[in-house]
């Protein structure tokens, strides 16, 4: 039975991760051309300068460029905000081994031009340690840290994940006021990782979520089917 996609614009099999699961395959190679591309998608969505032909990269078109096994030190790459070219976000592939302070000291000497960066994310395939997380929070810039397993596929892509925006300063102010809280004391929404991570720091979503809530009454098999809710969110 063929399998199907669950994601991807509804379906879309040319965008589904099992057309990427061919036989015979290096599955590393796979693993690092999916979670680049998912990377690639997310930096654009928060406006740094991809590239079409970037994004268009087939995953045979990355192993003539990087091989079967890549090299992650060859993996790294820099984008500039289409905003403001001179701030630039540094991504950065770690090996397997667990990072610790020295590998977090040595990740940081050889970063150059450090003025000019406005992020950098490292993504992982082990963990990291306390103290090595301790030592990011010494960079003048924001570290974000991504297990590679958690980027194989895009979930803001997926076709049930909710349509949602970024409040301007207006909307945001108004919402913060409907609650009577202020920004300092709204916590983080986590359950979605990926899609708050595409916004910034304290920005305010507005969530569409197709609802298909169903329960029961009184024992009988009958069904209640929401249609949208519009849900505001903090990240």
């Amino acid at each position: 039975m063929a399998a199907k996609c669950g994601g991807g614009g509804g379906g879309d099999p040319d965008k589904c991760i099992t057309r990427y699961a061919d036989a015979g395959s290096c599955l590393e190679s796979q693993r690092y051309f999916l979670s680049r591309r998912t990377v690639l998608e997310m930096l654009r969505d928060r406006g740094y300068d991809v590239s079409d032909s970037e994004l268009a990269l087939s995953l045979a078109e990355f192993r003539s460029i990087f091989g079967d096994k890549p090299d992650p030190e060859r993996l790294r790459f820099y984008f500039p905000l289409r905003s403001n070219p001179t701030k630039k976000m540094l991504v950065m592939f770690l090996g397997t081994e667990q990072v610790k302070t020295k590998d977090i000291q040595e990740i940081f000497m050889q970063i150059v031009n450090r003025e000019s960066l406005q992020g950098l994310i490292l993504i992982l395939q082990s963990k990291v340690t306390a103290y090595a997380k301790k030592e990011m929070d010494k960079f003048s810039f924001k570290v974000e840290l991504f297990q590679i397993t958690d980027l194989l596929v895009n979930i803001t892509k997926h076709i049930l994940t909710p349509k949602y925006e970024i409040l301007n300063a207006a909307k945001k102010h108004k919402i913060l006021k409907k609650y009577e809280v202020e920004e300092k004391q709204v916590d983080s929404v986590t359950i979605i990782v990926t899609i708050i991570n595409i916004g910034h720091a304290f920005d305010v979503l507005k969530f569409t979520v197709p609802l298909f809530h169903m329960h029961n009454t009184e024992g009988n098999n009958s069904s209640v089917m929401g249609s949208k809710k519009n849900t505001e969110a903090f990240s």
